[in-house]
């Protein structure tokens, strides 16, 4: 496994024989998320496209939290919580790995997660001046493609 380290970002790049794939920690301050769930979000999310499978180690709290600039309590509860989830183990003196139970998504949360997303698309749109409409005429479009 090799590790890169860029200024506020971790790249965690580890090579297989097979392949070679990075996972990237990124924070975004101007979301209004908090950073312990833009984590957890992350390695979920990270989780279901594939690029984070069982087996694979995070970065150690103190060197996520050293290259996200943020305070090292703030990893400890998002790895907590992923605990807690059955969805990392910790194991001391080795470090933190991604464990093969697939994480439980309850309505709460995933209703938490489409409002999280659906607000931070809104902002980027409006930011480039398309319209709430403009999107649901879009998306409207793309479902009866379907």
């Amino acid at each position: 496994m090799t590790m890169l380290y860029k200024t506020s970002t971790i790249v965690n790049q580890m090579i297989t024989a097979a392949q070679s794939r990075r996972f990237e920690f990124k924070l975004d301050s101007s979301s209004g998320v908090p950073a312990y769930r833009q984590i957890i979000d992350q390695v979920l999310g990270g989780i279901a496209a594939g690029h984070l499978k069982s087996g694979d180690q995070l970065p150690t709290v103190r060197q996520l939290a050293v290259d996200l600039a943020i305070n090292p309590n703030t990893v400890i509860r998002a790895y907590r919580e992923l605990e807690i989830r059955e969805v990392l183990s910790t194991q001391q003196g080795t470090g933190t790995f991604i464990t093969d139970k697939k994480p439980k998504s309850n309505e709460l949360e995933r209703r938490r997660r489409v409002a999280q997303l659906a607000g931070e698309l809104l902002a980027r749109a409006g930011a480039e001046g398309i319209t709430l409409r403009e999107l649901l005429d879009y998306f409207t479009e793309l479902d009866k493609e379907r």
